[in-house]
């Protein structure tokens, strides 16, 4: 029964919403999405592998959000391109009102008669009757955009309930993921760390490279032979979040800071697992980069993930692919922020992605594919 939650939830993954889809819809399903994911946190619970099973249902969280989150910007846009467009007609139709109210309420002799005569008369009433249906049709669009505006309203009050009910689903499910991982103690180490060692490299290293590059000096003892190498998956590699890239490799920021890696946008709490199988080389605070995980997917090549909020996991470790390596910040955020986030776009968090090989770094691209290839 676990395994084939878990094989649901992947399936959940695999299915984004259709472009075409109207917020409506797209809402709809996003919330089955939420619901199904609901359903895979109750089976995770009393799964063998807790941790996998965990780690794909927070995933299942986090596309049932961004789904829904998706659908209510899309809805919020909705409704102010109409609202707009009602306001701008809102002053022709009442024009437009008022001279056929005014017509209506003429005489019937005034309005058989025209200075023009017979030919005059019958030429008033082909107009009038050419209008009539105009303005019926016109009446008619306008009580269908009034009545989707209601329609988007009430949807995106009751999307904006479902979306609290997700994020406190999503936040449960981290919690347990979290316990399932201090819990664990079946991986294989392939070396200890020294903590003064490591303490004496952090406090030593002014730069990200210089740190990178003489963490050998942390190891006590011979390192195991073996473990992953990651080269047959060159470029096909999946990003470690869910996200988008918001600067490639050498892209200035606004402060004109260029930096090889990528800088990856996600949500508030988003789930960063390994790309592929990897040892842990470093986990911790660095420099200004925030919370660091540095991980060792074959030799001579390391991943660095820069800027979480929670790490998992020790120095030495050895964890499959897909494991939860940590978690972004921002999963706190207060309940009245949740619909403003929404409309502006939820990837308010950000992950950089640094990739050495042979104490050189190259451009992620190398290694990670995306979804504009």
């Amino acid at each position: 029964m676990m395994r084939r939650a878990v094989v649901f939830c992947l399936g959940l993954l695999a299915s984004p919403l259709a472009a075409q889809e109207d917020p409506a819809a797209a809402a709809l399903r996003a919330k089955g999405l939420l619901d199904e994911a609901a359903v895979a946190l109750d089976y995770a619970q009393g799964a063998r592998d807790r941790v996998a099973a965990l780690t794909q249902t927070v995933k299942a969280y986090e596309a049932g959000l961004t789904a829904l989150r998706a659908g209510l910007r899309r809805a919020a846009i909705r409704e102010k391109a109409l609202t707009q467009e009602l306001n701008s007609a809102q002053g022709q139709v009442a024009d437009l009102l008022a001279s056929l109210l005014t017509i209506s309420r003429s005489p019937a002799p005034v309005q058989l008669t025209h200075p023009a005569g017979p030919t005059g008369t019958a030429r008033a009433g082909m107009i009038l009757t050419e209008i009539s249906p105009a303005l019926q049709a016109e009446a008619d669009g306008l009580a269908r955009d009034l009545e989707e505006v209601r329609t988007l309203r009430a949807l995106q009050q009751s999307a904006a309930d479902t979306l609290r009910e997700g994020l406190q689903g999503a936040q449960t499910a981290r919690t347990a993921l979290s316990a399932a991982i201090s819990d664990r103690t079946d991986l294989p180490m392939k070396f200890t760390a020294d903590p003064v060692q490591t303490a004496v490299l952090v406090a030593s290293s002014d730069t990200l490279a210089s740190f990178a590059d003489n963490l050998g000096e942390i190891v006590v003892g011979d390192e195991l032979e073996g473990g992953p190498d990651v080269h047959e998956q060159r470029g096909m590699l999946s990003l470690p979040v869910q996200g988008t890239i918001l600067r490639e490799a050498g892209q200035p920021d606004a402060a004109g800071i260029e930096r090889p890696g990528w800088v990856i946008a996600t949500a508030p709490g988003a789930l960063v697992t390994t790309p592929a199988a990897a040892t842990i080389r470093y986990r911790g605070p660095l420099l200004d980069y925030g919370n660091v995980m540095i991980i060792e997917p074959g030799p001579g090549i390391l991943f660095v993930l820069a800027g979480l909020d929670q790490v998992y996991g020790e120095v030495g470790q050895v964890l499959p692919a897909g494991h939860p390596l940590g978690l972004m910040g921002g999963a706190g955020v207060a309940q009245d922020e949740i619909l403003t986030q929404a409309s502006a776009g939820q990837n308010t968090e950000t992950l950089y992605l640094e990739v050495r090989e042979d104490q050189e770094t190259v451009n992620p691209a190398e290694w990670f594919k995306t979804d504009k290839e």
